[in-house]
Order: structure tokens, then sequence, then C-alpha cells
């Protein structure tokens, strides 16, 4: 996008299904703006540069991307959760031609988007239940299913069963990749968890966090990848390392031990994230 085309930098708050939306530009970077809801960061674009993302635990999910296949060859993928589109906007970029379709539940928040914030024309946004739409995608048919859902700071239960991760499964092809972005803190029983229920799915996870969130010494993000094929976890791992904020990725008899006796979650027994502690992903 030229710098003519983007948008006044001033500030947006508008009220959507879910809460208050706020979209605040980025003094230092043209192109650049944060999306809150009830001001909690959800999303973070830079128009004039989408490869550029500013969340940490996105950039994690942009090497899972990056890595899903040959540089530039385009991807089937579906982005459970919205925000302001930073993965597909990123997508659209890396690997020109690649289909992708988004689901959000808050319809207020789409038309916020598209009304400041466009995005391309190849990148499609429908309007519902992430769960929803998940079980009406044909089987075989996606090589990316990426969950980041949040109702305000906390993932809703039924997103985090194993007949959920089995809709996904379902969905993916041969060699696709499942993604949950999930945030957790001491003594990380959901995380834990939620491992347990990924490995009850896909023959082959992984768990990727910040040693300070993994040590149960903080609340943080914490991404958990799914595949019915062997990950490259030797290239994954050597990215999240690299990063500005180095992260580690947990496989093999380190994640066999991570539930520490926790079951497989389903619908019965399935819960909200816990919610984060006073002050973690809020802003003044």
């Amino acid at each position: 996008m030229s710098d003519d085309a983007l948008p006044e930098a001033v500030p947006v708050e508008r009220p959507v299904d879910l809460g208050t939306a706020k979209l605040m530009p980025d003094l230092d970077r043209d192109g650049g703006w944060l999306l809150t809801l009830d001001g909690t960061p959800q999303s973070y674009v830079d128009l004039a540069d989408p490869t550029h993302l500013e969340f940490e635990y996105v950039q994690r999910i942009a090497h899972l991307l990056d890595t899903a296949a040959p540089a530039g060859e385009p991807l089937d993928a579906l982005h459970l959760g919205g925000g302001a589109l930073t993965l597909p906007r990123y997508l659209a970029t890396t690997r020109p031609g690649s289909r992708q379709h988004v689901v959000e539940i808050d319809g207020a928040l789409v038309r916020l988007i598209a009304d400041r914030l466009p995005w391309p024309p190849e990148i499609t946004v429908g309007v519902g239940d992430a769960r929803e739409a998940l079980a009406a995608v044909a089987p075989g048919t996606v090589d990316l299913v990426v969950a980041d859902v949040f109702h305000g700071s906390r993932t809703p239960a039924h997103l985090t069963s194993v007949e959920f991760l089995r809709l996904a499964a379902t969905a993916l092809r041969p060699g696709g990749r499942y993604a949950a972005n999930l945030a957790d803190g001491p003594p990380l029983a959901f995380a834990r968890a939620q491992a347990a229920t990924v490995r009850e799915v896909f023959p082959y996870s992984c768990l990727v966090a910040e040693p300070g969130v993994l040590r149960g010494r903080r609340y943080g993000n914490v991404l958990l990848v799914g595949s019915d094929r062997p990950l490259p976890a030797g290239e994954l791992a050597r990215r999240f390392a690299a990063d500005a904020f180095p992260a580690r990725l947990v496989e093999g008899e380190d994640l066999d031990a991570f539930p520490a006796g926790r079951g497989a979650t389903t619908d019965a027994d399935a819960e909200d994230s816990p919610p984060p502690p006073p002050g973690a992903f809020t802003l003044s």
C-alpha cells in the first residue's frame, strides 16, 4: 500500500459487539495500527509493510507458516479469530495467491476494520462462531488452521476440546498444520491440559513459549501446534531462538512430560482459559 493511500493517522474508538474497540496509530511507524478491545491488545498491523509483525506470538506463528511449504508457494488457510487480520495480510504478502478465509464472531469489529484498515480482496472474511465455521469446512481442503480466538482476554471453552481439534484435523490436508494461540500463567494447568488435548488428536505436536512462561514464572502466550506429519522441529527451534524475544520449542519426551498427568480436555469438562492477572495485557 502506497503512503498516500494510508488512512489518516488519528485514533478511532467505536462500540462493537464484544465491547469497545480502539484503533490507535503508531506514531513511530507510518501505516502501523494497534487494535485494542476493552483495553486489551488484539492486533497490530502495518499497512505499509504487512511483513512487520509487532507481537512476539504472531512472529512465532509466522515461522510456522514460513516453514509449511517452499518459499512463496500459495497455501489454503483458515483463520479462526480475525482482529485486524495481521496474519492473513502477512500470508497474502509472503505467499501471493494463497486462498484465505477468516472467521470473526464480532460483526461490528469486522465492519470497523473494513472501514478503517481494509484488507486485500483475496482474503475473505465471514462473521460467525469459529467452531461452527470449522465444522462446515470440507474434509482435507486446507493447509493451515490458525486458532487465535479470544473473547476479551480468554479463549472460549468450546474451542479447547478434543472434539474441536478433531474438526481441525478433519479439515486439514495430509501434512497440514493446526496452530492455536493460547495464554496461561502459573501453574500452567490450562496449558498442560491443552498440550494433552493436542497430543490426543495429532500424531506430531509441539509447544512454544518464552522460558519464563514455561517455568511458571509469569502469564503469557503459549503456541500449540499439531500435524499428521513430522514437524521441522530443528528449523523451528532455531527461528524461535533467534527472535528478539526468544522462545523455547518443547517436543518429544519433554512434551510427553509437560501435561504432568493431566488428561485431554473434552466438551464435557472444557472451561474458558484462565483470566490474566491484573495489568497483564491491558493498556492505560
